[in-house]
């Protein structure tokens, strides 16, 4: 009973509304005192980059055992079915940096839920059964999800590691198949000490928290995780990219997913950043029909579902229509990514994408151009965190880069401060056309390499009447250089890909 007691006082002090806990170096506070729900963001410094050798998905197996798994006090069937009767859930997202635990609860739920979801950070039980079952899964996802249900996120991460080969970020988070079946749960059991310290771990709060779970939360892992100084790699230094690159992995489809680009030294918060951004929107705002890539290669040809283009990684492109906070990194890259096109079509629309960046970088933006985008995003910005969970995974990435106060609010101050010879510049100084690592998932590709190494024309034929104008353009696209030398292009089938 006495128990029962101190646990109800505990509560009650949880519940209290007082949300004036500043933030700390190892916190990020976003109360919202109206709102019913608490969300966490727990971030431990760590992610693939810090895979051992031969153990790359080392990460990603501890973090996902820790969520999927066994605690020292719960089964993972008995915490599915605790939360279940609450909506509630926690899970984990692994990245190259950065590791977050995310959870989301109703604040009348907070007693119940709160022993389950801290558990389950300090207390993994990292049991032999869980350990098998989720680096199968794993294994799977890149034996058959990954290499054989969408060629889109495929080529994607040939082009990443592509990009980054030779560096921390070079494996998939995933890791590859020998790797993880290298990986003991002795390995899962070190990583978990080495990386999961008090003095790796930010706490991120959202929501209608009271100050003492923010007390609570800071105790608990002071006296409950281990302590232990980490060191980090350096950035990731990618190899310097001389002439146009390519990859092809064949696969037998029925269509080609192309992905190109190059890295940039721009990381969000720097002066050239706000420029580049505007830049993006109008040249290929994700999953947005009116940015310049899209209406050129999907409005005005048909050729596919979009065309879009980053200055930041965008994971899982396919499925969101907003960028997913929480994949900060110190290095990032351009990328243009062409959802699949038809064979046929693949060598013009190639073509044609990279005559679109030569032209913007050669000529720039025009006042026009550069106005109605200002303009777009004022307001669009507003929907990239539109709830306390996304604007709480804004503010620990602002934690990473060393930004100071609201990121959408200053995205959109910086944005509307820029002049069109600012954005011109930024785009002559860090974007090119010339030097690219290009990626394609394709079938019949010993032809089509043989086509590029050649600089073969490409003619483009539609099933739907095209205008004039149109058909006039495509006769100087099906002819545009790409000027890619023979021994810049290599050819992988798709097993073996990430072995």
């Amino acid at each position: 009973m006495q128990a029962i007691s101190i646990l109800s006082i505990f509560i009650i002090g949880l519940l209290m509304t007082s949300c004036s806990v500043p933030s700390s170096e190892s916190t990020v506070l976003l109360p919202v005192k109206d709102d019913p729900t608490i969300s966490f963001r727990i971030w431990f410094k760590t992610g693939s980059q810090n895979d051992p050798g031969g153990k790359e998905g080392l990460a990603a197996l501890t973090a996902s055992m820790m969520v999927e798994g066994a605690t020292e006090k719960h089964s993972y069937e008995d915490i599915l079915s605790a939360l279940y009767p609450m909506a509630a859930s926690y899970y984990v997202t692994v990245d190259k940096e950065m590791t977050v635990f995310i959870g989301r609860v109703h604040k009348d739920n907070l007693q119940d839920y709160y022993p389950y979801f801290i558990d389950a950070l300090l207390h993994p039980k990292f049991a032999e059964d869980d350990f098998t079952r989720i680096k199968t899964d794993m294994i799977n996802s890149i034996e058959k999800s990954l290499r054989y249900s969408s060629d889109e996120e495929l080529g994607k991460a040939a082009f990443y590691n592509f990009v980054y080969e030779g560096t921390p970020y070079g494996h998939l988070d995933l890791g590859t198949v020998s790797s993880l079946e290298a990986i003991t749960l002795d390995d899962v059991r070190t990583f978990y000490n080495t990386w999961f310290t008090r003095d790796n771990v930010v706490i991120g709060l959202g929501g209608g928290y009271a100050d003492t779970l923010v007390a609570t939360l800071e105790r608990d892992f002071e006296m409950q995780l281990p302590e232990g100084k980490t060191v980090q790699p350096g950035a990731p230094a990618p190899i310097p990219v001389e002439g146009r690159h390519v990859l092809l992995v064949e696969k037998e489809c029925n269509a080609t997913a192309i992905s190109f680009g190059f890295p940039i030294d721009v990381l969000r918060g720097d002066e050239d950043f706000w420029a580049l951004a505007l830049f993006n929107s109008w040249f290929g705002e994700h999953r947005n029909s009116s940015s310049h890539l899209y209406q050129v290669i999907r409005e005005a040809r048909g050729m596919n579902y979009g065309d879009y283009s980053y200055i930041e990684i965008f994971p899982n492109g396919g499925s969101r229509h907003m960028p997913a906070p929480n994949h900060a990194r110190r290095q990032q890259l351009f990328e243009i990514w062409l959802r699949p096109v038809q064979h046929q079509h693949r060598h013009f629309a190639l073509r044609a994408a990279i005559r679109e960046l030569q032209h913007v970088v050669d000529s720039g933006m025009t006042q026009e151009e550069f106005a109605l985008t200002q303009q777009f995003l004022d307001k669009y910005a507003l929907h990239y965190a539109t709830t306390t969970m996304g604007r709480l995974g804004y503010a620990i990435d602002s934690k990473f880069y060393g930004i100071d106060g609201d990121y959408i609010e200053m995205f959109r101050r910086h944005i509307a401060g820029l002049t069109l010879d600012e954005v011109n510049a930024a785009i002559r100084k860090h974007l090119q056309y010339k030097n690219l690592r290009i990626a394609m998932v394709t079938m019949g590709a010993q032809e089509f390499a043989d086509e590029l190494a050649a600089d073969t024309p490409s003619p483009v034929t539609y099933d739907t009447p095209k205008p004039e104008e149109v058909l006039e353009e495509d006769k100087i696209i099906e002819a545009y250089p790409l000027d890619i030398a023979r021994e810049n292009i290599s050819i992988v089938p798709v097993e073996e890909m990430f072995r």
